[in-house]
């Protein structure tokens, strides 16, 4: 459920932590962390708050969004997830989507269609769908739209795979299905 200020008053209450502070402390435990357990597991944790509008601009605020980014280029495939996922979440607003674009995101999400984990493809996949309205000229290159063409017609393969395909393909590339 998304949340607004009412619905967040209520929810901290008088002694609660507010939201900008609790990220605060979820992104200074990430920068603590001492093993990938904790790490991954406040990158999910944080990656659930990129799906909230309310977030948004507390996200940008406190640079989470190049954590997830810097996440993506970690060898931990779990990290890798989570900071897709991340970016996938986020990315439907157009500010968090031009943050995602100018720290060089764009080339991290398209190396993560090729993951060998299939969360990590379908919010890569997902990413790109948002992603392409104001960066067509860095997405719709000739062997980024094939390997989209090829999961969209891996419906057998994958669903899901298929399906964020062939929205992707209908959307941004509508001459081609």
């Amino acid at each position: 459920m998304f949340t607004n200020e009412q619905r967040q008053v209520e929810r901290t209450g008088r002694s609660g932590t507010p939201r900008v502070q609790y990220l605060q402390e979820l992104v200074s435990e990430f920068q603590n962390a001492t093993s990938e357990e904790s790490k991954e597991k406040v990158v999910a944790h944080l990656a659930n708050f990129a799906y909230d509008p309310y977030n948004f601009s507390f996200l940008r605020q406190l640079n989470v969004l190049e954590l997830f980014l810097d996440c993506i280029t970690e060898p931990n495939e779990k990290l890798v997830e989570f900071g897709a996922g991340g970016v996938c979440n986020a990315c439907v607003d157009p500010a968090n989507a031009a943050v995602i674009a100018e720290y060089g995101g764009i080339p991290l999400i398209i190396q993560c269609v090729s993951s060998p984990v299939r969360n990590t493809v379908n919010y890569a996949l997902g990413a790109l769908y948002y992603l392409c309205d104001a960066n067509e000229e860095e997405i719709l290159k000739p062997e980024v739209i094939e390997v989209i063409k090829r999961y969209a017609a891996a419906g057998t393969v994958s669903v899901s795979f298929s399906n964020l395909a062939n929205a992707f393909m209908e959307k941004h590339l509508p001459d081609q299905t």
